[in-house]
């Protein structure tokens, strides 16, 4: 049995303020000199950056869909050790995921997976008495869930959250935030920005943890996360076996204000498997490190696009990486990066390194959202055709001109009969728009590591 507690921080819908609380939770707890293991449920990747702002240590993705229950909650219970909480802020609304009639890929599932209390943050502007019918529904909705408190935001005082109290008492509300425009995280085309410095100050952070120190109830929300039982035994996912110190490879992952999309759990597998994790900047650094493959991950090459043209060395040294034959794996801002040229909304066009053909395409609209199944349907760097594994897309541009070096993989939604081709391979070069999550398929991270344990060896 394992003791950690524990709460869901989940919302009656998207942009009622998850982020803000669970970012400001974090900082407060922190602030008591408690340590904070963070998670967010679902495919996001720029929410928990915010959260290791505010936590102090990286957030973890828990996905149903992607990960399956033994490996969220191996996932899960490995990224609490030493923390004296945990904080996992969900997904769009409570019961919404993968499926409209089912729990699957929802923070309803991943609560009760983890048999974890629900703290409710709804946006209470405009409504007083309605309150006990909002929260009502949610909490009878399903009874194998207990939501334990409620906080309400966007409240327009102390008044109103007396109001907000009387009307609904069980269960409880916890706290209400009124809102700080001043401390208003940014945003961009693709939704939030990612949580560097520059974007979000330091200020911000500690402005909503003081705000959530002083409008929330922390004895309260800390009694509901003690009141979590203790979690069984539970079978978990297999960990990966070891490479020897002899086979160790050391991969390379862009990482700076272009690229930063990585599942922690997939870099936590490449190193349980033996790799050394080299980090490197296509933006800053002018060349790349001693590595024996590159991991380029997924970020915003399209708003850095003429600095990353503009460091010639580092794209002539990916070029020439690829062309001795050494592993090059790239997911969506990747993938374009990796092409011949990115083509702005303005109409700009910046050239890239150039190892797979095409230019990708920036569009107003989305070409692509939700999750995906893939299998492979060549030999490639991440194994033998016929490997299934899970993944994500929410992208803003396409491919253009890459049919030479189209069709790596077939990728299928969940309920559409039909699959459609995806994936570019060249050589040793691999790219696709979808962010996989290895966890689906533990084969995929061992494959990548063993190619780039080969390509050591050839040297």
């Amino acid at each position: 049995m394992t003791v950690i507690p524990r709460l869901v921080v989940a919302g009656a819908g998207s942009g009622v303020g998850k982020t803000t609380v669970t970012v400001g939770l974090c900082r407060a707890l922190r602030a008591r000199g408690l340590t904070v293991a963070v998670f967010k449920c679902g495919p996001d990747y720029l929410d928990p950056t915010y959260h290791q702002r505010g936590a102090g240590r990286p957030s973890h993705n828990l996905d149903g869909w992607m990960m399956g229950r033994a490996a969220a909650t191996a996932t899960f219970v490995r990224a609490c050790a030493g923390a004296d909480i945990a904080i996992i802020e969900g997904m769009m609304g409570l019961f919404d995921g993968a499926s409209p009639t089912a729990d699957v890929g929802s923070t309803a599932e991943m609560a009760k997976w983890l048999n974890a209390p629900v703290l409710l943050v709804v946006d209470a502007s405009g409504v007083a008495r309605s309150i006990a019918a909002l929260v009502g529904g949610f909490a009878a909705f399903d009874r194998d869930l207990t939501v334990g408190g409620v906080i309400c935001n966007h409240v327009g005082g102390r008044g109103h959250v007396q109001l907000l109290r009387q009307a609904q008492q069980s269960p409880p509300i916890l706290g209400g935030l009124t809102r700080q425009g001043r401390l208003a995280f940014p945003e961009r085309h693709l939704g939030l920005r990612s949580a560097d410095r520059a974007a979000v100050p330091e200020v911000v952070i500690d402005g909503w943890g003081r705000q959530v120190a002083e409008e929330i109830d922390l004895d309260a929300v800390l009694a509901l996360a003690r009141s979590a039982p203790p979690l069984p035994a539970m079978e978990v996912a297999p960990t990966p076996t070891r490479v020897s110190a002899a086979g160790r490879c050391r991969i390379g992952v862009a990482l700076d204000d272009a690229f930063h999309f990585y599942y922690e759990d997939n870099l936590r597998r490449l190193e349980t498997l033996g790799a050394e994790l080299v980090r490197f900047s296509p933006l800053g650094d002018a060349r790349l490190p001693d590595v024996d493959g590159l991991y380029i991950g997924g970020g915003y090459p399209e708003v850095h696009a003429a600095a990353l043209a503009g460091n010639r060395s580092m794209r002539e040294d990916i070029a020439r990486f690829a062309g001795a034959g050494k592993p090059v794996y790239a997911e969506c801002g990747g993938l374009m990066y990796l092409a011949g040229a990115v083509r702005g909304l303005d109409g700009q066009v910046h050239a890239m390194v150039g190892v797979l053909p095409g230019t990708a395409v920036m569009s107003d609209r989305l070409e692509a959202i939700g999750y995906v199944e893939v299998e492979t349907q060549r030999p490639s760097l991440l194994g033998p055709p016929g490997l299934r594994f899970r993944g994500h897309q929410f992208r803003y541009s396409r491919l253009e001109g890459a049919e030479s070096v189209s069709g790596a993989y077939t990728i299928q939604r969940p309920g559409v009969v039909v699959a459609v081709t995806e994936g570019y391979r060249a050589g040793s070069v691999l790219g696709s728009y979808v962010h996989a999550h290895w966890a689906s398929n533990p084969r995929v991270a061992e494959g990548f590591v063993a190619g780039c344990t080969a390509a050591r060896s050839a040297v």
